[in-house]
C-alpha cells in the first residue's frame, strides 16, 4: 500500500490506528474505487476531459463499468453488447497482483480495486437485470424506488442503494468497525467454499432473482419489516463470505497460502 499515491489520505481518514497502520490502510483502500467517482484527478470518458496520470497508474479513468455486470434474473435477454465487466476485471487485476512481472506501483493500483470488486461480486444488485412492471429494463435495481420506514436517515432511495447500504447504513471506522467485524465473525464463523469469481457472481445473481426485490412490483414500494430483516441477514452472509474468500485469495495470489 505504501506505493499508492493516496496512502497519506487513507492514513488521515483512519485516524488513530493503535499501531495497526497496514490494517487501517487496507480498510480505507477498500472504498477507494468509489471515492474516485468524486475526485477531480480522475475522469469519466465521454463526460470529462482526460487528466494527467499519477505515477505508476495505467490510466486515470474512473472505470464505472468495472463495478457491475448486468445479467438477466427474469428470463429476459442479455444486453448486447454486454454491460459491465466486473467478471473480466476481477480476473485481470488478480493476474496483475500475482504476476512477478508487475511493478510494485502496478500492484498498488490493482490491490484496492480487487478488494473492492470482490465485495461488489458478492452484492446481488451489482449483477442483475430485469424488466420492471412497465416493460423497461431495471438495471441493477437502480430504476426501482423503495421507501424504508426502518431507516429514518434515508427513507427513500433506489433498491440498489438500499442493498449497497447493508448490512449497516452508518459509516464504520475504528472501534465501531471492530465491533461490527467481531459480531459478523461470531454470527458466521465458518468460511464458505472458496469457489471462484465466476461462481461468486452466479451466487449473487441467484440471490437477486429470488430475494433482492420486494414482493410488490410497484415502484416506489414500502418495504416490510420482514423484507428488511431478511435482506440484512443475506447481506451479512455475503459480506462474511466475501471477507473469507478475499483473505484466502490474496494469500494465494501473494504467495502466502492457498488460493482457488
Amino acid at each position: 500500500m505504501q506505493f499508492h499515491p493516496d496512502q497519506a489520505v487513507w492514513a488521515r481518514k483512519a485516524g488513530g490506528h493503535d499501531g495497526q497502520l497496514y490494517r487501517a490502510l487496507f480498510i480505507e483502500a477498500s472504498t477507494w474505487p468509489d471515492d474516485i467517482r468524486h475526485d477531480d484527478r480522475f475522469y469519466t470518458p465521454g463526460k470529462d476531459e482526460p487528466t494527467s496520470p499519477l505515477p505508476g497508474f495505467p490510466d486515470m479513468q474512473r472505470h464505472l463499468d468495472w463495478h457491475y455486470l448486468q445479467r438477466p434474473i427474469d428470463g429476459s435477454s442479455a444486453p448486447v453488447p454486454p454491460q459491465g465487466i466486473l467478471d473480466r476485471e476481477i480476473t485481470a487485476l488478480a493476474a496483475d497482483l500475482h504476476s512477478k512481472q508487475s511493478t510494485t506501483e502496478k500492484k498498488a493500483y490493482a490491490l484496492p480495486w480487487l478488494i473492492h470488486l470482490v465485495g461488489d461480486a458478492h452484492q446481488p444488485l451489482h449483477v442483475s437485470l430485469r424488466e420492471n412492471s412497465q416493460g423497461r429494463r431495471d438495471k441493477l435495481g437502480r430504476e426501482f424506488g423503495i421507501i424504508n420506514p426502518y431507516n429514518p436517515r434515508k427513507r427513500r432511495s433506489t433498491l440498489h442503494v438500499f442493498w449497497d447500504d447493508l448490512p449497516s447504513a452508518f459509516p464504520l471506522r475504528g472501534q465501531r468497525l471492530d465491533s461490527a467485524c467481531r459480531e459478523l465473525i461470531a454470527s458466521h464463523p465458518f468460511a464458505p467454499p472458496p469457489a471462484n469469481s465466476g461462481q461468486w457472481i452466479e451466487e449473487s445473481r441467484q440471490i437477486a432473482r429470488t430475494h433482492a426485490y420486494p414482493p410488490s412490483a410497484k415502484s416506489p414500494t414500502v418495504l416490510t419489516e420482514e423484507f428488511v430483516a431478511e435482506a440484512k441477514n443475506i447481506a451479512e452472509q455475503r459480506v462474511a463470505a466475501a471477507g473469507y474468500r478475499l483473505a484466502d485469495w490474496l494469500n494465494g495470489l501473494l504467495g502466502r497460502g492457498r488460493s482457488n
